[in-house]
């Protein structure tokens, strides 16, 4: 292990450490979570994925940042794009499982609540194959223009000023990779599986779920970069 992979397990794992030694401040999240789940959604991601790129990086190039790649242009974007997620996760899980209870599985809508059983299962699948068929591949895809967006302008923090010329990016967008890919492969084979896990957690851990399950998402986003040079 190099300096710099020692230094980056260290600012992870300190980011979590105080909650473990210290209750009270473990209490205080909860409660702040409780009452301001979008502000913390915004920073969760905002961190997480980020780190989650800069692993990404490191696995294309060897490190963690170079000139160009701009750590807090990606900051704010992740952050604005975790409070849609936390939006888009109240929508589905608010409205998937009562359609399931519709269509003949009985109990589905009551079980979201309780402990894990068949029907919360299948309540959590649900919500995870809907919201990843629905959702996903739009958020993927604007994710993919900010990110081309970022990257052309520098990495400078002032091109989220900037208009995103949208119709450029996405006729230059690597399609054969993102929906070869990034639709195809990592939505059915790992967003869906990892997703129905989320929902299965209390409500209160499923952002913080789906914020870490960024980091892996830099891993995906750094095969893709490969593949699209390939």
């Amino acid at each position: 292990m190099k300096k710099q992979d020692f230094v980056f397990a260290l600012c992870f794992v300190l980011l979590f450490l105080p909650f473990f030694l210290f209750p009270s401040l473990y209490d205080a999240y909860k409660q702040f979570n409780g009452a301001h789940g979008f502000i913390m959604a915004f920073l969760k991601f905002g961190v997480l994925s980020t780190m989650g790129e800069m692993l990404g990086l490191r696995i294309k190039t060897g490190h963690y940042n170079e000139a160009g790649f701009g750590i807090w242009p990606r900051a704010v974007v992740w952050g604005l794009l975790g409070v849609w997620i936390a939006l888009a996760m109240k929508v589905f899980a608010a409205g998937v499982p009562p359609v399931i209870d519709y269509i003949g599985v009985k109990g589905v809508a009551a079980a979201m609540a309780g402990a894990f059983t068949w029907q919360k299962l299948v309540g959590a699948f649900g919500i995870s194959l809907m919201m990843n068929t629905c959702f996903a591949p739009v958020f993927m895809t604007v994710h993919k223009v900010t990110d081309t967006h970022i990257l052309n302008n520098g990495g400078k923090l002032s091109c989220l000023l900037q208009k995103i010329p949208f119709g450029k990016y996405l006729a230059n967008l690597n399609w054969n990779v993102q929906w070869g890919f990034v639709f195809k492969k990592t939505i059915p084979y790992f967003w869906v599986p990892a997703h129905t896990v989320t929902f299965i957690l209390p409500a209160d851990f499923q952002v913080l779920f789906a914020a870490l399950l960024g980091i892996v998402l830099g891993v995906l986003l750094a095969i893709a970069a490969v593949k699209g040079r390939n």
